[in-house]
């Protein structure tokens, strides 16, 4: 005892002592078998737990923004390389309209002209239209073909629905299209009216068209035999007397029948199957020299 007297009397020593059973007891104690923690442990753990999660949180939001920022910056970059090729879908899919548009205008034509040639041996030159003027006056329209290309005057200009007038004037690059809308048999300077017959009526039916009706916007087909067996819904093209119209060509639907002056005769009025719209192409008619 008297020498443990002694040893308190070195305090430091007594301390690494004390301290020295203390952990050996803590030692010994978590190695044994327990079924929960000390407090010690537990103060520590909620301690440990505590600061990470109170700098955790934040640091996760911070380190969140940046990648959020990141993000946002990719994000921007995606939209513009989407933004580009909508531009570029936008426009290759009206390319793609034009070009099937004028297909299918191209296949009605060729499908005419192969039609038109089975039955008659005329030859059909495509023609673009340059330039349109619709005053009252002066309905008419230029192609760019003339002269050098063969075009004279008074041949006939379709469109793949019918006819559409007659060439009035021609330069050696280009020629005026003077159109049907501009028949009128008052007027000494209008083209000439065209000896019209129908489809499955040929031997029967006859008459003229004669003059365009700007307010009805119809055509006017007149010297009609009163006994002419034209009806409604009939299709009438021209015949192809007197030389200047070829045969054939589709002028327009009956829409209605009347009688003439007099009652001697019948008077149709035509629907023109050439709808008088926005032409891009045409084709001029070529027939053979001499009499059909």
């Amino acid at each position: 005892m008297l020498k443990l007297f002694k040893l308190f009397g070195n305090k430091r020593l007594f301390i690494l002592l004390i301290t020295l059973v203390l952990f050996i007891v803590v030692m010994g104690f978590s190695l044994g078998t327990r079924k929960s923690l000390s407090w010690p442990e537990n103060f520590v753990r909620d301690t440990t737990g505590f600061v990470q999660n109170l700098f955790y949180k934040p640091a996760g939001f911070v380190a969140g923004l940046f990648e959020d920022i990141g993000n946002l910056k990719d994000l921007a970059e995606e939209n513009e390389r989407l933004k580009i090729i909508a531009a570029q879908y936008t426009r290759e899919k009206a390319q793609y309209n034009l070009i099937k548009a004028e297909y299918e205008h191209y296949q009605r034509l060729w499908n005419l002209t192969q039609a038109q040639r089975t039955k008659y041996n005329y030859e059909y030159h495509y023609a673009q239209v340059i330039s349109l003027t619709t005053e009252p006056s002066n309905n008419s329209l230029v192609i760019d073909l003339g002269a050098r290309d063969g075009v004279k005057p008074n041949m006939s200009v379709i469109s793949e629905k019918g006819l559409v007038g007659i060439i009035s004037q021609v330069s050696n690059f280009t020629s005026t299209v003077k159109l049907l809308t501009m028949m009128d048999s008052s007027d000494p300077n209008s083209q000439p009216p065209i000896a019209a017959t129908a489809i499955g009526k040929i031997d029967q039916t006859f008459g003229m068209v004669e003059r365009y009706d700007q307010q009805t916007g119809r055509l006017i087909m007149t010297r009609i035999d009163e006994k002419d067996p034209i009806a409604e819904g009939d299709t009438i093209i021209s015949s192809g007397l007197g030389g200047l119209y070829p045969r054939g060509l589709t002028i327009g639907t009956v829409e209605s029948v009347k009688d003439g002056e007099f009652g001697l005769t019948k008077t149709a009025v035509i629907k023109p199957a050439a709808e008088y719209e926005d032409w891009k192409q045409l084709l001029v008619v070529f027939t053979p020299e001499g009499p059909q």
